[in-house]
């Protein structure tokens, strides 16, 4: 017969007996709380963990919402560096036996390479001005993806170097744990900062519509869970993925109503070259301007209202938060079979009753990674700035020759005449 222990079954065992065995850390529940919980089960002594440490970290994330868009661009670095340190040490605590030369170096490395590349491409993009006032930083930016490539080439030819022929299928293994890591934590941080510059509602509203669904789904799950959802995830049930459903579906209608109205939060961040400092400040889009919308006959026979009243983006936000209770759960199994595998309860034990930080990322980069793609697809248009950009670095009979071609558009359209009239 088949006997399940803390989520893994003996026949998942013996399979998978060839894995080394990660150290499982001990228990770093602050003493504070293990006395004043100490009468409880482990059950509730849990619960009551998991609640008080999320409500500080929730508070914690008002904080820097709060501090402003640069403190939130650091906090996601520092996130990403976190998570693939704990990922990595998996790595090296599993095969450290076999003392691979440099691995622990040369991921670091390609870690620092990556992120070189794509911050030099978020400053070149959204610093431009900055860029071609100062002269080193214009060279770094015109050369910017040759170094990038030669750096990685470096860290290549170092990992070559360093093969031992008695292990070369294991490093080998090791260099794409690497490349898998930088894929899945670095790619998806870079996101979650393009995602930002669009305007922090596009940063906030996911992230929160996924802690809401973490939240609530462990509620219904708790209370009324009786249904297992997926045997990756043994204490996942369908009351708890249904509840949270539901419940993020109007908690991302709720909180995008409260932001939209706020420049502070929707207008894209940008930086100004007169004050040297990112500023947040527009006229809003038609997104976040209210609009009446007409009731299907259905919602109009039991509200009694013919028309509601709603900011474009609340629609949006239904979307946003269907992904996150629906798709975004799926970050959190793949996480769960990534433990399952190496026979690990967390990645690490940074929060209390929580795990480690990627314990807490897992679904939000998959989130991440939606949220830029539906920004480009349904959301974003030409952007005016990066335009004039761009012309801007262009030689001057280059900048005359797209003057004139711009020129005789607009007066075959019929439209600089009326405007010369207008200046006159």
């Amino acid at each position: 017969m088949e006997v399940e222990k803390d989520g893994v079954s003996d026949t998942e065992t013996k399979a998978d007996s060839g894995v080394p065995e990660v150290p499982v850390p001990a228990d770093d529940t602050p003493e504070v709380l293990n006395k004043a919980l100490s009468g409880l089960s482990s059950r509730w002594k849990n619960w009551w963990v998991r609640g008080i440490l999320t409500l500080a970290m929730i508070s914690f994330f008002f904080f820097i919402i709060y501090l402003g868009p640069m403190v939130l661009m650091m906090i996601v670095l520092c996130v990403q560096i976190k998570c693939f340190q704990e990922i990595i040490t998996i790595g090296y605590s599993v095969y450290h036996s076999y003392h691979l030369p440099w691995f622990r170096t040369l991921s670091w490395y390609f870690l620092l390479c990556v992120n070189y590349f794509f911050y030099g491409e978020t400053v070149t993009d959204y610093f431009f001005t900055l860029v071609q006032r100062e002269e080193p930083l214009r060279i770094l930016s015109k050369y910017h993806r040759f170094i990038s490539f030669a750096l990685y080439l470096t860290g290549f030819c170092m990992f070559v170097l360093s093969l031992v022929k008695k292990h070369y299928r294991l490093q080998f293994y090791m260099f794409g744990w690497t490349h898998v890591t930088l894929l899945i934590v670095v790619t998806q941080s870079h996101l979650i900062i393009h995602n930002l510059f669009e305007g922090m509602i596009w940063f906030i509203v996911p992230i929160s519509c996924v802690i809401c669904n973490d939240i609530m789904a462990y509620m219904f799950g708790f209370f009324f869970g009786r249904t297992p959802l997926i045997k990756l995830s043994p204490k996942k049930t369908w009351e708890g993925f249904i509840g949270g459903f539901f419940s993020t579906i109007v908690f991302g209608i709720i909180l995008s109503y409260f932001m939209a109205g706020y420049r502070y939060f929707v207008c894209p961040v940008e930086f100004n070259n007169d004050s040297n400092s990112f500023q947040v400040d527009c006229e809003p889009s038609d997104l976040f301007q209210l609009q009446d919308y007409a009731l299907p006959s259905v919602l109009e026979s039991v509200t009694g209202w013919t028309t509601v009243r709603l900011y474009p983006f609340q629609i949006h936000s239904i979307a946003l938060s269907s992904f996150a209770s629906i798709v975004g759960p799926f970050g959190g199994f793949f996480a769960s079979g990534f433990k399952r595998a190496f026979k690990i309860k967390d990645f690490a034990n940074t929060i209390p009753g929580h795990g480690g930080i990627m314990d807490r990322f897992d679904c939000q980069y998959l989130m991440a990674t939606f949220v830029n793609v539906y920004i480009a697809s349904f959301i974003r248009g030409p952007n005016p700035s990066k335009v004039i950009q761009q012309l801007l670095a262009l030689r001057a009979d280059q900048q005359l020759h797209i003057f004139n071609s711009l020129k005789a558009h607009l007066v075959e359209k019929g439209l600089l005449p009326a405007l010369e009239e207008a200046a006159a």
